[in-house]
């Protein structure tokens, strides 16, 4: 659905475009047209809600690079899982360029960390967030 979204922000429902509740029904998604009709309802392969406790963040820049690169990497496994389950080239074209995607975000996190680390170690810092007055 991410990839729907990017490139079809206009008409997001497009998969489920002119959809009757048959299509629905015969895709195994009857309980998705029974809450959602055609609208999207963000969950897993498994049908698991998405939740705002997915997104981890301490406010620590070290911490949060390195969670933001473990999901980069998390994306590209399952891409890649996603590529070996189908034959249809253009899905697989789809997911390549979804995976290319995440190999770039995780180098830029990466290069991001680096800078971090470096600018810390040379400045002799020690991160302790921003400052809020309360000192």
């Amino acid at each position: 659905m991410q990839f729907i979204a990017i490139f079809t922000p206009n008409k997001p429902f497009i998969l489920v475009d002119g959809a009757t509740c048959e299509d629905f029904k015969d895709a195994g998604w009857d309980g998705q047209y029974v809450q959602h009709n055609h609208g999207l309802f963000w969950t897993d392969a498994n049908g698991v809600p998405w939740c705002a406790s997915y997104i981890a963040c301490l406010g620590d820049p070290i911490a949060d690079l390195t969670e933001n690169m473990a999901a980069e990497q998390k994306a590209r496994v399952t891409y890649e899982h996603l590529i070996a389950c189908t034959e249809d080239p253009c899905v697989k074209d789809t997911l390549r360029f979804l995976w290319q995607r995440e190999v770039i975000h995780f180098q830029r996190f990466g290069k991001a960390l680096n800078d971090v680390q470096e600018w810390m170690c040379k400045a002799k810092h020690v991160w302790h967030g921003h400052k809020c007055g309360c000192e």
